[in-house]
């Protein structure tokens, strides 16, 4: 059975200091802001910095994701990680049917109905004590996003 997951759609990395952060990858390996934008609901401030396109039509991102409050998950995890990769992210065409099937393998959904993501994407998380570390989010991304 083909896997319902078509690309790496992004890695995020927390960081510090946002601005900093995409200098840092403009100047070090050329990536560009292909979207930015503040996502009260998950309480930080991120950048998508466009890889490569791919054949499904998407595109691979790196997501910078700066915390705008310290009680968010990111500004949680800085303080006891630092700076670094947070997770993994993988495309899929229906996120909520995606995450019921790995759910009925046993895996925990961090949350129980998705949520709104970057870009107008829907997502969902994979708990990473169920998948050996590893924070993976699933990306349902929108007709819109398709066209980068």
């Amino acid at each position: 059975m083909p896997s319902p997951l078509t690309r790496i759609d992004h890695i995020g990395i927390a960081c510090h200091n946002l601005d900093e952060t995409i200098d840092f990858y403009r100047t070090t390996y050329g990536f560009e802001v292909h979207h930015a934008e503040t996502n009260e609901e998950q309480g930080v401030r991120e950048a998508m910095l466009k890889i490569n396109d791919t054949s499904d039509g998407g595109a691979t991102y790196l997501q910078l994701l700066e915390p705008i409050r310290e009680d968010s998950a990111i500004a949680k995890w800085l303080s006891k990680n630092g700076e670094g990769v947070h997770h993994i992210a993988f495309g899929t065409a229906d996120v909520t049917t995606t995450t019921d099937d790995i759910v009925n393998k046993g895996i925990r959904a961090l949350y129980d109905h998705p949520r709104h993501g970057t870009m107008g994407s829907t997502i969902n998380f994979l708990h990473p004590k169920d998948a050996h570390g590893v924070l993976v989010e699933l990306v349902q991304t929108t007709s819109n996003d398709q066209e980068h």
